[in-house]
């Protein structure tokens, strides 16, 4: 048996059907003789660029355990899926017990916004105003 991560990025418009979506993939790959170490759902993220017209995606993490034949089938069911559009399957050398750095990170915002709302509110409201009075100084210029 050897140890695997699998990392997906489910498109963003099918964020209320990611449960389905995961059962799917669980079901995939027990049927494939893998076993499910550890699961994160990190949520929806902005991406580093964008993917088939999607600058954001929810991102699944899954640890596993398994044997590495049955991985070119769940390889090739993972392409042909239309809600996946990205994916990338790692073999690590054992599974860590903590969380990863992209799921603490997203409890950590969420725990932020949670606890100061009006504060994601100001920022907002900070940049408009910065970006209306670059606007209006930029025209004070070309009228001189």
């Amino acid at each position: 048996m050897k140890n695997y991560e699998l990392v997906t990025i489910i498109n963003p418009n099918l964020s209320s059907k990611v449960d389905a979506i995961k059962s799917d993939l669980e079901k995939l790959l027990s049927d494939n003789s893998f076993n499910i170490v550890k699961t994160e759902d990190i949520g929806r993220r902005q991406l580093a660029y964008t993917i088939n017209n999607h600058h954001k995606g929810h991102y699944l993490i899954y640890s596993l355990e398994g044997n590495p034949a049955g991985l070119s089938e769940i390889e090739s069911k993972l392409k042909y899926n239309e809600s996946i559009i990205r994916y990338t399957v790692l073999k690590v050398f054992s599974h860590s017990d903590a969380d990863s750095a992209l799921f603490v990170e997203s409890n950590t915002k969420k725990k932020q916004q949670a606890d100061n709302p009006a504060e994601e509110n100001k920022s907002k409201e900070v940049k408009e105003s910065a970006e209306i009075a670059k606007d209006t100084s930029s025209k004070g210029e070309e009228n001189e």
